[in-house]
């Protein structure tokens, strides 16, 4: 069989291998992201036997999905009850996260005769002292150094593990390509042929992933698109926390977050990310106030701080650490503008607490009131929860979940619930705490403060 090898140019955003250069990609518009490769092409025959006719809808056979549970419960929240077997799953992170830290700990938990662990970054020893450290002695977890592919698919046929785990997929490589690790062609390939041989014995496939300085998945898009499950380990490596986050999963939900605690022996699973946020926080004190923000479909209450005070210099200085700058820099044009504070000669820095970011809008009553209650100095009602989005003319907006956010701060023994007013019908108050209703800004800082 003749094999034939030109040179292209391979965008890196999205994959599409194009003939000739240009500094746009037609396909999916990036910019500068043409890179040059050499791609190798194979004459492919199509028989008979191998085309498949199409059959309608209805007459497509369907099972039930067998699942292998982990026993972790945040992970398998994550994965919508645990691995798919045939799945192959991509988890990506920064540097020094845990992505390492927690797969092994998840095949330690995992039923099964054997499983592979194929690191291209690290030795034996070292992983081995990783294991150590977590307390790991588990003769089924079998470890090697190799990036080769052709290597790794030999030890998986010959082994037939249960799982088998590829860290990194940026540093696997294939003969058949001229390309060095981690281009454009070998992570493309290189992934493809995992994947398949994967499906093909029915095993678990995890592959860990290097990200970008922009924070997305280093090597092409197509990763992303072949994979069944994208999670991300997110989080500040000099905070305790950690969380898994499910971009793509075919086997269940989007919508579901897995709170972790990085601890020596670990990464521990958080159960009640509530309290969790909460166990520190000091009451009676101007600038401090409960949302309820939603992770999935997971309610839990987080400590929104805000210190405001006069500015020393000529411009003043605006510190978001959570939240998205601009967003900020809204609510305080908001408050400037329509309940009259003037902010544009004060400092203003605002801090959620336990290091998490948070992209909803529904934390923003808990914001307002933040920012309003450390310019006047007032303390809010430690019994008092805030849950809305405030719109630029100070509205108060309804939210989605309401029913789950105001369920958590009435378990949690909070005695003033503020939501929108719109809200008010989806609500049924059986309990003893108040749920207000409020249309404003101006009408919350005339009640809370």
């Amino acid at each position: 069989m003749s094999v034939k090898t030109k040179i292209a140019y391979v965008c890196t955003a999205c994959g599409s291998v194009q003939p000739k250069w240009s500094g746009k990609c037609p396909e999916c518009g990036a910019w500068n992201e043409m890179v040059e490769e050499k791609v190798v092409k194979r004459p492919e025959k199509v028989t008979a036997e191998s085309r498949r006719e199409p059959q309608p809808l209805t007459a497509a056979t369907t099972k039930k999905i067998e699942r292998s549970v982990t026993g972790i419960e945040e992970f398998d929240r994550v994965l919508g009850g645990g691995f798919v077997n045939g799945s192959v799953i991509l988890i990506s992170g920064e540097p020094g996260i845990g992505k390492s830290t927690i797969v092994l700990q998840v095949l330690e938990k995992l039923k099964g005769e054997k499983f592979l662990y194929f690191t291209g970054e690290e030795s034996e020893e070292q992983i081995r002292l990783r294991a150590d450290r977590l307390g790991i002695r588990d003769p089924r977890i079998w470890v090697a150094s190799e990036n080769n592919l052709e290597n790794i698919l030999y030890q998986m046929d010959n082994h037939r593990p249960a799982a088998v785990v590829i860290d990194s997929v940026q540093t696997v490589y294939s003969d058949a390509y001229e390309n060095v690790p981690g281009s454009v062609t070998q992570v493309r390939e290189c992934a493809g042929r995992l994947l398949r041989k994967a499906k093909e014995l029915g095993i678990i496939a995890v592959f860990i992933g290097h990200i970008t300085k922009d924070g997305m998945i280093a090597g092409p898009k197509v990763l992303e698109h072949l994979v069944d499950t994208v999670l991300y380990l997110e989080g500040d490596k000099q905070n305790f926390y950690r969380l898994l986050r499910s971009m793509k999963n075919r086997f269940g939900s989007t919508n579901e977050v897995g709170i972790f605690e990085m601890k020596e022996t670990g990464l521990i699973p958080v159960g009640n990310p509530s309290h969790f946020f909460l166990s520190e926080r000091r009451e009676h004190v101007a600038g401090s106030a409960i949302a309820v923000s939603m992770e999935g479909t997971r309610p839990f209450l987080i400590e929104v701080q805000a210190l405001v005070t006069q500015t020393s210099y000529g411009t003043p200085q605006r510190t978001a650490n959570g939240i998205d700058y601009r967003r900020l820099a809204m609510l305080i044009a908001v408050l400037e503008k329509r309940a009259g504070f003037p902010l544009r000669t004060q400092d203003v820095f605002v801090n959620l607490v336990g290091g998490l970011k948070i992209d909803e809008t529904a934390i923003n009553l808990g914001l307002v009131a933040a920012m309003a209650s450390s310019f006047r100095d007032i303390p809010l009602d430690p019994m008092s929860v805030f849950i809305g989005e405030v719109g630029l003319v100070g509205e108060v907006r309804s939210v989605p979940f309401i029913e789950q956010r105001v369920k958590e701060a009435v378990k949690f023994g909070y005695e003033k619930i503020y939501v929108p007013k719109h809200n008010l019908r989806l609500l049924k108050s059986d309990s003893d705490s108040k749920i207000i209703g409020v249309d404003s800004i101006n009408h919350l800082l005339g009640m809370a403060l």
